[in-house]
């Protein structure tokens, strides 16, 4: 298990992950502000991460509130929802997490005898929860996945979606590292994932802390690996999936998609329930975050670009549904047509057991 992130009695501990992988450093966060800005900073990052980070910010600002009165803790609650869901406008597990704790802030504010006190303790559960039920959907995922990959091959991934997206496991690597453990014999074409490097530097650290052969490639060469015949599958974690089955992930996983379709590759993506958003119809209406001008324009603190040269830095795009073979959820293995397959297993989901 890497270490994430990390409940602790004196705030939430992160793992730093723009220092990987030649610093192993982390970085205690004391302050919801500072959750925040861990969070828009990419020191975590990964929707999953991401959302679970936020319920845990929430969680220290409500224990550092010096409120007495359950209103007006009421009142500081909404603003540090308000903090926290200005960080990242794409990962759709962010808005989700801040849901499911105002949802639990009011039904512990409910309760006869409701104190400021009662409700801390109350939100700390529920962040810790959300911590634990990261890592289980993780690997139910693993599970439902593992045998969509090959049982000997190249499987190339975009970006990072293992442990350091994920309160641990991983979605995109989780699956692999499931079908590692059932005896694959699976070799790992990293993208480099231009221009925050997110596969060269995380992606590549993390799959050589498991014993698992990697090879980090440049986004350019994908197309011509897929010709040699050395890819046999492709594997991305999401940000967002719409209701029809587009899916918001790093920006090139639309390319990578387009690639795979090309060539006979079957293209997966592998993220937890909290990345659905039946809510939004297609990929055309999910927000796109644009980055800082800096993450193209310089590397290493050296500037790469003419000065005044117009520059384009969007987080992810958008690949349609009809690219997409599978979408692989601790729910079990959804197929076209998505809009049909998410209804159906988001009602199923809703229905009480009987018996």
């Amino acid at each position: 298990m890497i270490p994430t992130l990390e409940w602790t009695s004196e705030g939430v501990r992160f793992l730093d992950q723009t220092r990987l992988p030649l610093e192993e450093v982390y970085v205690l966060a004391t302050t919801y502000q500072q959750v925040a800005e861990v969070i828009t900073t990419m020191v975590v990052r990964g929707a999953p991460a991401i959302g679970v980070s936020a319920a845990m910010g929430l969680a220290l600002g409500v224990k550092n509130s010096p409120a007495t009165t359950v209103p007006a803790l009421a009142a500081e609650f909404q603003t540090m929802c308000r903090t926290l869901a200005a960080t990242r406008p794409t990962a759709v597990n962010l808005f989700w997490a801040i849901e499911r704790m105002k949802n639990r802030f009011t039904e512990l504010a409910s309760h006869s005898g409701a104190t400021p006190a009662s409700i801390r303790i109350g939100l700390i559960a529920e962040a810790r929860r959300m911590y634990d039920e990261d890592i289980a959907a993780c690997r139910r995922m693993g599970t439902h996945g593992a045998a969509l990959l090959p049982r000997s091959g190249g499987v190339l991934t975009h970006c990072n979606a293992g442990a350091l997206a994920t309160c641990g496991y991983g979605t995109a690597l989780g699956v692999i590292r499931s079908a590692v453990e059932q005896g694959h014999q699976i070799h790992v074409y990293a993208d480099e994932t231009r221009p925050f490097l997110q596969g060269a530097r995380l992606t590549a650290w993390e799959l050589m802390h498991d014993g698992i052969p990697t090879t980090v490639i440049c986004d350019n060469m994908a197309a011509s690996l897929m010709r040699q015949g050395k890819i046999q599958a492709v594997i991305v974690g999401a940000d967002r999936i719409a209701a029809n089955g587009d899916v918001a992930n790093k920006i090139g996983t639309y390319g990578v998609a387009v690639l795979a379709k090309e060539h006979g590759i079957p293209f997966f993506v592998a993220a937890p329930w909290s990345t659905i958003d039946l809510k939004t119809a297609t990929g055309d209406s999910i927000p796109i975050e644009k980055r800082p001008e800096i993450e193209v324009t310089h590397h290493g603190g050296k500037q790469l670009t003419p000065h005044g040269v117009g520059i384009e830095n969007p987080a992810f795009d958008v690949t349609p549904a009809k690219y997409v073979t599978a979408i692989i959820t601790e729910r079990g293995v959804l197929r076209p047509p998505y809009s049909d397959s998410l209804q159906e297993r988001e009602t199923a989901a809703s229905v009480p057991a009987t018996g």
